[in-house]
């Protein structure tokens, strides 16, 4: 696999962005047009700006501070906070944590491929948070960049076994989880009820069952039972990894000779094509229109689709979560997005890095309680989702205690096999589906998906 390499012009503006100590352009991350993690921006209102701390151009020399580079003013950004206090309070009086504002996700991996390609990583500060599925493809490359935790302290059996898979390689942990990305199915119960139907009803069923019940709700509401972002279409990703299986196979392309990846496909054409589902022109179409603009009577994605769903404060109390359906019935459990904190090869403290990650993002309910209450973020730790925090009911979901049962569902997410090009992926896919919804062949389509993609990973 080649490396990345930059120009000069584009080498010197990564530079800047990872110099600068608070959120530069992008929209901002309360927007409900935001993305979620791996396209996501966000910028610091101005009050924010003036308190951040300055960043500098290389890891922390300071023996009681570690410096951490992350993106989201109001997602990770108060649960690394969370954490420092959660240190300082019950570890280190001393210890501090220079946090260094991202606008977006896209900073920190341009600053990675800058120092890799050089050979220089003494510009990157302790620990970076990095998107899941894009961590392998950099480790890959870029080896010297991020010091392996296997020794730290850590119960890695107290994790979702699938959250770890982004973040380990050869059996080496270099990742410390933080936010979930366990899928939930979220529907309105209200309507549901209208159209003769409960929770149970789209609990554990098949998805042809639920392109029966999709179908009866649109014509009786109008409303469709699930959207979908149709450029970035994570829904054949989810479907998939529900089954088990992997769009990839000893990593290559598995797609047209995988037969629950073209049953999972034939699925989704079926649902649009019958109204069970709307395939948005984009993100904001997606969150903005069919959420918000209360088109549909379920959401189904990553569980930080959560704040975009309580957008709409006169639905608080209709909404209840549940998991997906399978195509042979049972309940089904996936995850979408998420990231994990890494110590890069700059880290001078190598040791006091893996002391304060182990410490806090390891399993404190301290931190995880926090991180939840203050920006949202949930646990992957199962211990962790087990605090009185984590069990109190939530009002907008009809007082269930949603954020222990998201954790008990991520520890059901199967591991499947991950690729480099999850996101090439995703492209050619989300192309072939729209184009079968409007009429063309599904199987030449998939197979147009397949070779464009092959062609990709061979090109590189």
């Amino acid at each position: 696999m080649k490396k990345k390499f930059l120009s000069t012009g584009l080498a010197l503006v990564m530079v800047a962005s990872m110099l600068v100590g608070c959120g530069g352009s992008g929209s901002d991350s309360g927007s409900t047009t935001s993305a979620p993690s791996d396209t996501q921006a966000t910028e610091a209102p101005a009050a924010d700006k003036e308190e951040a701390t300055e960043a500098k151009d290389e890891g922390s020399s300071d023996s009681n501070t570690l410096s951490v580079a992350a993106w989201d003013l109001n997602f990770n950004i108060p649960a690394l906070k969370a954490a420092e206090k959660d240190y300082q309070e019950n570890v280190d009086p001393n210890f501090k944590l220079e946090i260094r504002e991202q606008s977006q996700a896209a900073d920190i991996e341009d600053a990675i491929t800058l120092a890799g390609s050089s050979g220089d990583y003494s510009n990157l500060p302790d620990i970076v948070l990095f998107q899941d599925h894009w961590f392998q493809r950099f480790q890959h490359d870029y080896p010297d960049a991020f010091i392996d935790a296997n020794d730290a302290d850590v119960n890695w059996e107290d994790f979702g076994q699938e959250k770890l898979s982004y973040s380990t390689v050869n059996n080496i942990h270099y990742g410390f989880p933080v936010d979930n990305g366990t899928a939930i199915f979220a529907y309105r119960t209200d309507i549901l009820k209208e159209c003769g139907y409960t929770i149970d009803d789209v609990t554990g069923i098949t998805w042809d069952r639920w392109i029966d019940i999709g179908e009866d709700v649109y014509n009786k509401t109008g409303k469709y039972l699930l959207s979908m972002d149709g450029d970035g279409n994570d829904l054949i990703y989810m479907m998939l990894q529900a089954e088990g299986s992997s769009q990839f196979k000893d990593g290559k392309p598995y797609i047209t000779e995988n037969e629950t990846c073209v049953k999972v496909c034939e699925k989704i054409v079926e649902m649009c094509q019958r109204k069970a589902c709307y395939l948005a022109n984009d993100w904001g179409d997606y969150t903005d229109q069919t959420i918000i603009g209360d088109m549909v009577a379920g959401v189904m994605n990553g569980n930080w689709i959560i704040p975009t769903i309580e957008q709409v404060k006169e639905n608080e109390g209709k909404w209840k979560i549940t998991t997906m359906p399978t195509l042979g019935g049972g309940e089904g459990y996936a995850s979408n997005g998420g990231s994990s904190l890494y110590i890069t090869g700059n880290c001078k403290n190598a040791d006091l890095a893996k002391k304060f990650l182990a410490y806090t993002f390891g399993g404190s309910t301290v931190t995880y309680d926090a991180a939840l209450q203050d920006g949202g973020v949930i646990t992957c730790c199962i211990s962790a989702g087990k605090s009185e925090v984590y069990n109190k009911g939530v009002p907008y979901f009809e007082n269930d205690p949603i954020y222990t049962k998201i954790v008990e569902m991520g520890s059901h997410v199967p591991v499947v096999e991950q690729s480099d090009y999850h996101y090439k992926c995703r492209t050619q896919m989300a192309a072939a589906i729209i184009n079968a919804v409007q009429g063309s062949d599904l199987k030449t389509e998939l197979k147009t998906a397949e070779d464009n993609l092959k062609f990709a990973m061979e090109s590189e």
